[in-house]
């Protein structure tokens, strides 16, 4: 990685001075600085690592270097699913895939020969030459798991979980109204959308339902097990 770090700055002093970019030595600082950083970072939190490390550039200067970065090809931006705009480093020749927690934000990094060869082989089937792709996994990692209880209200639980139905709270007369809505012990659901803020949308036996946050308190839920989950029991 170290002599790769050393091919992007020597590229970076060639285009940059070929093509007669202002502010030179600063946009170079945030280059290095860029590539020590091995997560993926906003122009926002780069000014504050730059800050921090004795090199007080103006946040304007930061991002409009991190657009170059890009236009350049050292750096890639994504936004993921919180619209967040981040950047990363783009290696020549290097490519991966991303999966990200929807609970604490962990971006985690991964390639697959087998997922690009398939990638290929499917836009090949539909005659379609493949320029570019990216895959986004969204879901909950490990450390995230290991944190949460057994049982969970389903008001607590992320958009696109699927979740398995444990238990009814309440009285009687929630108890039937969620089992008028088609609800069961056992069910399995989708969560369609939860913005934490007003009601949700859940999925289940093929039929979206609307639920209040207060009725969506009274459900226990559970994570529901992947196949691969089923199989290893």
């Amino acid at each position: 990685m170290q002599r790769t770090h050393l091919q992007e700055k020597k590229q970076f002093k060639k285009l940059f001075k070929q093509e007669q970019i202002d502010n030179f030595e600063d946009r170079f600082r945030v280059l290095e600085t860029f590539l020590q950083t091995e997560q993926h970072v906003t122009a926002s939190e780069l000014h504050d690592i730059m800050v921090q490390s004795g090199n007080p550039l103006t946040p304007e200067l930061v991002q409009d270097t991190l657009k170059l970065l890009c236009y350049y090809g050292f750096a890639e931006k994504h936004s993921f699913n919180n619209g967040t705009i981040r950047y990363e480093h783009h290696h020549l020749g290097q490519h991966h895939d991303h999966m990200i927690c929807t609970k604490c934000r962990k971006i985690i990094e991964f390639s697959n020969d087998q997922i690009e060869t398939l990638q290929v082989n499917v836009a090949a089937t539909f005659g379609f030459h493949m320029l570019q792709h990216k895959m986004e996994i969204y879901g909950i990692c490990s450390e995230c798991r290991q944190d949460r209880t057994d049982h969970l209200p389903l008001i607590s639980a992320k958009q696109g979980e699927r979740l398995k139905i444990q238990a009814f709270l309440g009285g009687s007369g929630a108890r039937l109204r969620l089992m008028s809505m088609g609800l069961r012990i056992g069910d399995q659901i989708d969560v369609i959308t939860n913005t934490h803020n007003g009601q949700m949308v859940i999925a289940s036996d093929f039929k979206r339902l609307v639920l209040g946050r207060g009725l969506a308190q009274k459900i226990l839920v559970t994570p529901a097990k992947t196949t691969t989950e089923e199989n290893e029991d």
